[in-house]
């Protein structure tokens, strides 16, 4: 055969495997105000099941002759591809856990969970979450977002000019938001794919973890210096090394004999105690958890029927199937014996899941069960292959992990945090953003990473402060903690191998700095805590990108240094240099003595028109710091402000019965007073006992002028 033959040949197999095929839509509907469904040609659940959407939508209506985005589906080589076309100028976000920017223009990620140390893989491309998830924000303000409904892998483009989704599965579903401002599509999202649960208010706390506190005596010793030195913090954290060999449900009987002991001691000074489990099973006949696991029939298999075995810490591991229903049931049912120890909250790791296959040639290795790995499904799940489920598998988990730890403890609100998830996960998980860096390109990079996290439907989450992998040093550790502190959630970390980075650590005069880090973080908790019951609510982020202020100001859409906590307090880490910040009246001011002298801090401002509820310095979150409560106001051009306090029970569900007390403050300058009052009240929940004392301080020109009264009062106070 001549080699033009060969070229023939070769240029006709390409175009073959190239052609692009439009797929028609099959159905277009209305399933919200401002929600459209696509279904294209041809969709079957039965390949492409949802685990992003609460439930199934409810067609309500025909889209509308006017709607304008809609999506087109295209099959190249039997691969499905989705994309929507940008009209004028629109400022894109979400994607999830990425790196890079907070506006994401012109990039591009991959959707294949992944163990990524120091976000090394494919140049942070991929990292440990999938968000099929695009926002889009218009030059007028108004904004839509574009869901993905696949867990297939994938990669997602985000071109200022189109959207595109390229999956390597079958069709699926797509859903588009289009409203008249981030907030309203942030909301829109939230009711497809849920909101969180309400936290317990110790979850806010200040978390300390280290991979390991390897002793019960070190984790005592941890827990005796933070209340010797008077430095706030609410939970200490057990990585694998609590455990026998590393084999999950299980506890090292030299240097953890006794975790009922060592959780009670805990609970008497004031912490909370979460332990760490992995998917991961070590295959060992003399281990009860494989033995039921293996008398159960719950272990995902090799294409021949085989226990599927792959190494993580304990050497070679099966792992729980969790697309079976009754793999599920089991896995849950384990957190029973466990959590009756006293453990008040667990943390799932390893679960993209996360294999070592180092010994195989670097061509051949995936970090995962092979592509083509069968899981067996079960009731709504089909059987499929690890490349449906693949990026799925951390949220079945967490759904089992979840539900287990809610029937030990029926009465209490979950704490779960999750390494591996996908979008809609948050119902059930926490999150952090992985094993990131001591590195200065981290810190900064943690502000992005959080935003988008939150834009994507996931307002639980924040860095490894300090940073996970490498030395810190003092200076990188006051630096991230003097911001690290507003975010949504705050644990200092630290990998085995590294120095020591608990607050003292680093001399007297960064303790003191962390000192009054953590002191502004405990008394921010009342409005903090009421962000969160917020968003538990509505689906709207905590922590929040300045561009929320106002979204038709262009100069604030690329803004990633700087932060909002809600609408009213604005966040300026110490490292942002000429920030883009929003117009109009921001005060700053102090909530511990010393922190505006203290340069590792970040500055504060509450914005006109606000009311800020805030506490009194507490250790820990069983103190009561609501007596007294400080109102610090910030008025409006027109001398008004206004705020809101939400308090229950803390740890319970009584909330849920109106066992609560939202409480709506308003304020307004008449000549030369301001007067402060009690409006609108919600709830059942008798305040009275809880905040006895109110002290206002009034914020205006760089000027504080105080009053004081209780909840029953007019408060006066004087300019």
């Amino acid at each position: 055969m001549t080699r033009n033959k060969y070229y023939c040949i070769f240029f006709l197999l390409y175009s073959i495997l190239s052609f692009s095929q439009n797929i028609p839509i099959n159905k277009k509907s209305l399933v919200g105000n401002g929600i459209a469904e696509f279904i294209p040609q041809g969709f079957d659940k039965k390949k492409t099941p949802s685990l992003i959407l609460q439930s199934e939508p409810v067609n309500n209506t025909s889209l509308p002759e006017n709607w304008r985005l809609v999506p087109e589906f295209t099959l190249t080589a039997d691969k499905v591809s989705a994309s929507l076309v940008l009209e004028d100028n629109v400022s894109l976000y979400g994607g999830g856990e990425v790196t890079g920017p907070l506006l994401r223009n012109d990039q591009s990620i991959k959707l294949w969970n992944t163990d990524t140390g120091a976000y090394s893989v494919e140049n942070g491309k991929r990292l440990y979450q999938t968000h099929p998830w695009v926002m889009g924000v218009r030059a007028d303000g108004t904004a839509f977002g574009i869901l993905f409904d696949s867990t297939w892998k994938a990669e997602l483009i985000t071109n200022s000019d189109k959207i595109i989704y390229n999956s390597e599965g079958t069709l699926f579903r797509v859903y588009v938001i289009d409203r008249d401002s981030p907030q309203a599509v942030m909301k829109g999202l939230a009711e497809l794919i849920g909101t969180i649960k309400m936290p317990a208010r110790w979850t806010l706390g200040y978390h300390q973890c280290r991979f390991s506190y390897d002793s019960e005596e070190r984790v005592l010793q941890i827990a005796d210096t933070f209340r010797l030195k008077k430095i706030p913090c609410d939970v200490i954290w057990m990585d694998i090394d609590y455990m026998d060999g590393y084999r999950v449900f299980t506890f090292d009987k030299k240097r953890f004999p006794d975790p009922k002991s060592l959780n009670d001691k805990l609970h008497q000074k004031g912490f909370k105690a979460v332990y760490m489990i992995d998917p991961g099973v070590k295959v060992d006949e003399n281990y009860h958890i494989y033995q039921s696991g293996s008398k159960n029939d719950i272990w995902v298999k090799n294409p021949d029927g085989t226990e599927y075995h792959g190494k993580v810490w304990p050497g070679d591991c099966t792992f729980p199937d969790f697309t079976m229903p009754q793999t599920r049931l089991w896995w849950a049912d384990l957190y029973k014996d466990f959590l009756h120890t006293g453990i008040d909250g667990v943390w799932n790791d390893m679960n993209e899941p996360a294999i070592n296959d180092n010994e195989l040639p670097e061509n051949l290795r995936l970090g995962t069960m092979p592509y083509d790995t069968p899981h067996r499904g079960g009731d709504n799940l089909p059987a499929g292959s690890h490349l449906l489920y693949h990026n799925a598998y951390g949220r079945l988990m967490v759904e089992a992990s979840y539900n287990g730890i809610i029937n030990a403890n029926p009465n209490k609100r979950p704490f779960l945090l999750t390494r591996a998830n996908l979008l809609g996960g948050q119902r059930y998980a926490a999150t952090w953003t992985g094993d990131n860096y001591a590195s200065w390109e981290h810190l900064k990079l943690s502000v992005p990473m959080s935003l988008t996290l939150g834009l994507s439907g996931q307002p639980f989450n924040g860095p490894d402060i300090g940073g996970f992998l490498g030395n810190t040093s003092g200076d990188l550790w006051a630096n991230w903690l003097g911001f690290g502190a507003f975010m949504p959630f705050a644990r200092g970390h630290a990998c085995a191998g590294t120095n020591n980075k608990e607050p003292w650590a680093y001399g007297e005069d960064i303790e003191r700095s962390s000192r009054i880090a953590l002191e502004r973080r405990y008394r921010i908790l009342p409005y903090l805590y009421t962000l969160f019951y917020n968003s538990h609510k509505t689906g709207l982020p905590v922590m929040a990108p300045v561009f929320f202020a106002d979204s038709k100001d262009l100069k604030l859409r690329a803004e990633e240094q700087v932060f909002l906590l809600g609408k009213d307090l604005l966040v300026i880490p110490s490292f942002a240099k000429d920030p883009a910040l929003p117009s109009g009246i921001w005060e700053e001011f102090s909530l511990v003595d010393g922190d505006l002298e203290d340069t590792y801090q970040a500055k504060i401002k509450i914005r006109g028109g606000s009311i800020l509820p805030v506490g009194k310095i507490i250790q820990n979150t069983t103190e009561n710091s609501f007596d007294p409560l400080t109102l610090i106001v910030c008025l409006d051009e027109n001398g008004k402000a206004l705020g809101e306090l939400y308090i229950d029970e803390g740890d319970n569900w009584n909330f849920e019965n109106g066992e609560f007390s939202l409480i709506e403050f308003t304020a307004q300058k008449k000549g030369k007073k301001v007067f402060v009052e009690v409006g609108n009240k919600k709830g059942n929940m008798n305040t009275d006992t809880i905040i006895r004392n109110i002290h206002v301080q009034v914020i205006m020109n760089n000027k504080v002028y105080n009053g004081s009264g209780t909840l029953k009062d007019i408060i006066k106070v004087k300019l």
